[in-house]
Order: structure tokens, then sequence, then C-alpha cells
């Protein structure tokens, strides 16, 4: 570049720095709240990436680029996305208010377009990584897109992240040439200076993990000094300086700033030194690269030359940069006092009445933005897929089956659909066969970028790989399963097609990704995992393998839908509606409820059921209700079962997935005892728990009674006591009770879980049949 150049890009850094600061500083001076509670920000951490971030968007970006920012610094991407006539002036002053920007970055909530949301630390640097290996997977089975760079900007300290680790170690993400890392290396975290340098160590880390890296450490006038002579021992000194006292240097400057650059210098420092003014010392030695326009693109430049590998550029930067509070250990949340916000603006050459003005679009700095603004421009994506999902597979099974068997069976069934298995992709952490996905593996393959050789023959597993391949297989990472589904999921924006995506992981093990599956969700993200097998039915595994608080976070995850079904069909008919759902089409009717916007989790088992209590209500209801099963509905209907009960107590049976064999056989011996037992299959408690709080919440903003859903009313056609039974913990269906309006006795597993047998595990945690009679007993007592 030019040097006319790269001064217009300091005019637009400087003024991309001073609203990021005004833009915090609005949020807490200019905003009265009401409650007392801190607003926040981080202007030094936003400072810190305004020289990486003005050079990346106002001369390096291409419209088809995707970039995480660092959470802390969303203000300096809303002032880059204003400048660049993105976002409308009045959200400037409104960071961390209801509507306004928000604290971090997010796809959902933000009102500038955000190609990945961050906030939780480490996750938003590997969601690029994903996304690229999706696109990938999309240019190999649909034809290439239009070329895009995957950009993460991240913290130094991010990379205490063990996520981190496990992204750029995973073979799924090997040999991505389309991805930037660009590490802040501030040298500072939330708490401290950081003691020592740890970029050795890191650069190891990439460089073993086959990436390339670049370091931009110094700056024109750093560089330009060392090349004189005598300049080498400046260069050591620096190099060797502790961490902490180059730190300092910021806050310093004359005399007192020189004093401490030269504690501990070599005699040969102090004499290279001599001859350098007071005044210019300090620009001199505090002259990192990270905040060089120029050496930051160069560096850019260098990482799209390499194109058979991911790149890591670490920037040293300091934080705080060009803010009074810059290097101060203390800066990471503090505020610039309204004193230093005036000589700031003073120094852009603003006013009160000019403060928030964009650039002047005849200056040339204004032609730059709006030049810009033109080359990142981006047409609309399409959400749909444009096909439909079959209401289902008719998957039949004529003798006892597990839910996890059936889920392999019906993703076979949907891979032969020529319309919807092109759209399929699996995945797994190294638990594909133990999930059941060999099926499906075996009809579609493995994805790798190459053809890869076999080298055994197993009849049973066909572990094909090759670019057509339908499956990617990960390592033992759950936090890399979701962190992948959740780019897979958002395929249709980020790579420009829709996918239809589907996961396996033990149950148990949900917990270890949670973070990731979170975050996926949080971004809008659409696609299916299936934990399985689950509970405590997966008895001789013992308590490390037995899941038992899923179900409540399945339960209790925004953006997630919680699907436990015990029978085939109802599992063929929930998977097949939640994958249409995805692609975007009508709604299959296997749902009554409004149509759902989010990601689908099915808790299934190992257990295999007989089926013949579901068939008996088939016959009964008749596919055309049961297809619209809202989240449950009555297996067993006392009445109907037992017609010599017309005038007996009545309780209500509830129960999901592997334990309805002994809710059924309970149901049995309280007919025995003159007790009408009916048996309601809750195939969604999600969905139960949503039709329940829409008509609460209604109520309460109505000051209206509540009705009662349909779905409840269905399933729950008496007010009559309640008995829950799940093999997972008590309290996630204890809240039935208050829905139906009737006692509850809730049945489940509130302790660590141990190794034995089915029968013998449910003695322990009171889920035989003998258990839920006296539960039932109760219950009818407590009316």
């Amino acid at each position: 570049m030019t040097q006319h150049d790269l001064d217009v890009l300091d005019e637009i850094q400087r003024r991309v720095l001073w609203l990021a600061t005004r833009i915090v500083d609005a949020a807490n001076h200019d905003r009265a709240t009401g409650d007392g509670v801190k607003v926040g920000g981080h202007q030094a951490s936003s400072a810190s990436l305004v020289t990486a971030m003005t050079a990346l968007w106002f001369a390096h970006l291409d419209a088809e680029d995707r970039v995480a920012v660092k959470p802390h610094a969303s203000p300096v991407f809303h002032a880059v996305q204003y400048l660049l006539g993105n976002l409308d002036r009045s959200y400037l002053p409104r960071l961390r208010a209801r509507g306004g920007l928000q604290s971090y970055p997010s796809r959902t909530k933000d009102p500038d377009e955000v190609d990945f949301s961050t906030g939780s630390v480490g996750l938003g640097a590997a969601a690029p990584l994903f996304a690229a290996a999706t696109r990938r997977y999309v240019d190999a089975h649909f034809g290439a897109r239009p070329h895009s760079r995957f950009v993460a900007l991240i913290g130094d300290a991010e990379l205490d992240e063990g996520n981190i680790w496990e992204a750029v170690a995973d073979p799924a993400t090997t040999g991505l040439g389309n991805v930037m890392w660009l590490v802040d290396f501030n040298r500072q975290s939330l708490d401290r200076v950081v003691p020592g340098i740890r970029i050795n160590q890191w650069r190891g880390q990439f460089e073993a993990a086959g990436w390339h890296v670049v370091e931009v450490k110094y700056g024109r006038r750093l560089a330009e000094a060392y090349a004189r002579p005598g300049g080498a021992a400046l260069r050591d000194w620096i190099d060797a300086m502790p961490n902490e006292q180059y730190q300092s240097l910021f806050g310093l400057a004359g005399p007192v700033l020189r004093k401490q650059f030269l504690d501990g210098a070599p005699a040969e420092v102090g004499a290279f030194v001599e001859g350098i003014d007071d005044e210019d010392l300090g620009p001199l030695v505090t002259d990192l690269g990270g905040h060089d326009l120029q050496a930051m693109l160069d560096a850019y430049v260098q990482c799209d030359a390499v194109t058979d590998r991911p790149s890591v550029v670490f920037a040293y930067t300091v934080k705080g940069w060009g803010l009074p509070i810059a290097g101060n250990p203390r800066n990471h949340s503090a505020l610039l006092s309204s004193e230093q916000v005036d000589t700031l603006r003073a120094a852009q050459g603003l006013t009160a009445e000019t403060e928030w003005d964009r650039l002047d679009p005849a200056s040339p700095a204004g032609i730059q933005a709006g030049a810009r603004r033109e080359a990142l421009s981006r047409a609309p994506r399409e959400r749909a897929l444009g096909v439909t999902v079959p209401e289902s597979t008719g998957v039949r099974a004529t003798k006892p089956i597990s839910t996890q068997e059936v889920f392999g069976r019906v993703l076979v069934d949907l891979a032969r659909d020529r319309e919807v298995g092109r759209y399929l992709v699996t995945t797994a952490p190294d638990v594909a066969t133990s999930t059941n996905l060999a099926g499906f593996i075996n009809k579609t393959g493995v994805f790798a970028p190459t053809e890869q050789r076999s080298w055994t023959e197993d009849r049973m597993l066909r572990w094909i790989q090759s670019p057509a391949g339908q499956h990617i297989e990960l390592g033992i990472s759950e936090m890399n399963l979701f962190l992948l589904l959740g780019q897979l999921g958002l395929s249709w924006d980020l790579s420009g097609q829709p996918l239809l995506p589907v996961g396996t992981v033990y149950d148990p093990f949900v917990l270890r990704g949670l973070d990731a599956f979170l975050y996926g969700t949080y971004s809008g993200s659409r696609f299916v995992v299936a934990g399985t097998p689950s509970g405590i039915t997966l008895a001789p595994e013992g308590g490390a393998h037995q899941s038992t608080i899923t179900a409540s976070v399945g339960l209790e995850l925004p953006g997630v839908t919680f699907v436990e079904p015990a029978y085939a069909a109802t599992l063929d008919w929930l998977l097949c509606d939640a994958l249409g759902q995805i692609a975007g089409g009508s709604a299959p009717a296997a749902t009554a409820a409004p149509a759902e916007d989010g990601a689908y989790y099915f808790r299934l088992s190992t257990r295999p059921l007989d089926q013949a209590p579901f068939e008996a209500a088939r016959a009964r209801l008749g596919d055309a209700v049961l297809h619209r099963v809202a989240g449950a509905y009555r297996l067993v209907d006392a009445h109907q079962a037992y017609p010599h009960l017309a005038d007996a107590p009545v309780v209500q049976l509830a129960a999901s997935g592997a334990v309805l064999p002994e809710v059924l056989a309970a149901a049995a011996e309280l007919a025995d005892e003159g007790i009408a037992a009916h048996v309601v299959d809750v195939t969604s408690l999600d969905r139960l728990y949503r039709a329940w709080q829409r008509t609460l919440r209604q109520g309460v903003r109505t000051a209206t009674v509540p009705s009662v859903p349909g779905a409840l009313r269905s399933a729950f056609a008496d007010r009559v006591p309640v008995v829950t039974v799940h093999d997972a913990a008590s309290h996630a269906m204890a809240w039935l009770g208050s829905a139906v309006g009737a006692p509850a006795v809730p049945l489940g597993v509130d302790e660590f879980g141990q190794s034995g047998s089915v029968s013998e595990l449910y003695e322990l945690h009171d889920l035989l049949p003998g258990s839920i009679v006296n539960a039932a007993l109760a219950a009818i007592a407590l009316r």
C-alpha cells in the first residue's frame, strides 16, 4: 500500500477507536438504567484490535469471507459496521440495552449481520474452523461455492480454553487452507498482566498440528531501528524484557519511561537510545506490529498464500491502545472518565453535535468506506432446503426392538430417498458404530477430502473414505461434535447450502459438550442429535456411563426440542418430523404444535421393547390421531381396557422411554386391585411443557384464567392423581402434577448409578412395577 492509502486507513482506524470507546461510554454514562447494576463494557479490550479489524474490513476482506469477532471487541465490530453503512445510528448509544447492541456479537440478536456468535470464550474461535470443514464438505458434494476465508479474531487468554486445542488437533479440521486465526496477543487477561510469554509453547502446538504460524511483533519504526548499527541489542533487550516491565511502559512518558525501560538493560541498549529524544523514545519502544496497518496487511497476505493448511497470526498488541488506560494491569473493565472522553473527542476534531457522524463521504476516508461497503455486500441466503421429508419411513418391528436400533434403520431408509438422502450428513466423536450409524455409513461412506485406500475388510462396517462420503468422523471430543453440528446447521448461511445434519453421542457425554451445544442453539443452528444409550437402563456399564440429568438439560435448553420416544413408529414419525422442520418445507403432520425453529435432541435407549402395546394403541386411536401427537398420548385407556373399573378410583401413570414396560405391568397390577390406571406415553416433555407455559403466560399477560392446552387435555383427560416414571432425574417430569392440576408422585433416578442388571437398578431407584403401584396408591391418598 502507498503511504497515502495507509494515511486513509489510519484516519479510519482513529474514528473506529473513537466510536468503539464512545459506544461503551454512552452505555455507562448517558443512559440511566434505574436498577443500580453496572452496564460495563470493554474499552481497553476493544482498542487492542482496532488496527487488525480496520485492516480487515477496510482493505482485505471479500464479501464471501466470514469472521468471528473476539467477544470483548464487539464495540469495534459495531463501529466498523456503522462506518460501512450497515448499522443505523440509533443503535450506537444502545449497547447492552433492550433491543440494542448485544454485549457480545450475536447472530440472532444483533441488528447488524454477525457471522458467528461469540461470548463463551474459545467457542467463537473454533466455530470458523468447523465452518470451513463444512464448506469443504459442501464443495465436495454440491459443487464449489465462491471462495471464502474463515477468520477468527481471538484473545490470547482464549488459548487457555481446552476446546481450542481439541478443535486444532481433530483430523476433521486438517488441511483447511482458507482458515486464519488472528490472536490478539496483548499479554493481559481479565485479572492481570500475564507473567511471562507463552508464545514459544503456543507456536509449537500449532506447528505440531500442521498450522502455518505468523508473528507480527514489531511495527515499522522498531523494524527500522533494529536495522541500524547497534539495533540488534535493542531487539534482544525488548525480546528478553519481562512482560510486566514492558507493559508498564505504556502508562509512562519522558524521563520516567526512559528510566523504566533501561532498568536492567545492557549498556549497549542505553548507548543506542541515548540519542533519541524523550518524546520519541516511548512511541519507538512501544511500536508493536499489531498496531501497524501495513504489518497486519502483510500478515494477511502471507496467510492467503498458504493454501494447504490453516494459519494463525500472533499480533502483538497493547490492551487499551490509543487510550489513556493503555497497558494498565487493571484496565480490562475500566472505563474512561468523562474528562478523558472529552479529550479524546476533541483530538478527533469532533464535537458533541458531530461525535456520532460517519466519515465525510466526499473525503478519502469516506470514499474508501463507501467502496468497501459495496465490495462487502452480500446477497440474501435461502434457509429452506426445498425438499419434502416423508412423514415416516414406515419402519416396522415384529419383535422387541430398541429406539437406538430404530434410529439407525430410519436413517438408512431416509438415505435411500433420492430427494432427501443426498442432504443427510452424520457425525460422531468416535462412537458411530456403537450408536448405530453403521448402516448409514455402509450406505453412504465416510467423508474424506481425497480418496483413501481401505486396508481391512469388515463385512459389518465398510469404512469407505472418499469425497462422496456423508459421515464425518471426529476424534473423541464432544465439544467438537457440537461445534461441527452447529456449523453444519448454519451451512445454508455460511456456505449457501442447507443440509440435514445428524449427530450421535453417548447420552451421558452430552454434558461434556454442553457449552458447544448451547453455543450452536444460541446461534440459531438447526440439527438433530441423538444421545444414546441413556439412563441406568444401560445397567452393566455403571454410573460413569449412566445419564440422569440429561433429560432436564434437554427440557431446559432454549432453541432445542427434547424428544424421548419409546416405540419404533413414534420415533420414525418424530425423527422425520424433526428433519422436515429443519428442511424448512411444510411441517409434516407429526406435530400439532407451531413450527419449531431450532435443534432436536433425541434421548434413546438400547433396551428392546415389545411393540405390541403401541400397536394396540394404534389400532384404538388410528395413525391420523397419533400423527398429530404433540408430546404425549394415552397408550392405555383403563376404562376401555378394563370396562369393569368404570366406577373405580383413577390414576394416571406418565412415562417416557425405556421404563414403559414396568409402567404397563404396574397398570395391570392396579387393575387387579380395583384401580383404573391410564398409561400416558410422553414422547416429548419439551412440547408438553411449552404448550403449558404458553397458556400460563397468556393468562398472566392478559389477566385471564389460563386454559388447558390441547396436548395436555387430550393425553390427561381426567384431573386425577399422577405418577411420573422416568429413567432420569425425577424432577424432570414432576411439573406434570401442576400442569394437570392434581397430586403427583414423581419417580426417577436421583442418585449416581452403579453396575447391575436392569431389574436390580430399577429396584434401587423404585422403578419396578411394585414401587409404581405403591406410588399410585400414595397419589390417590394425597387426593
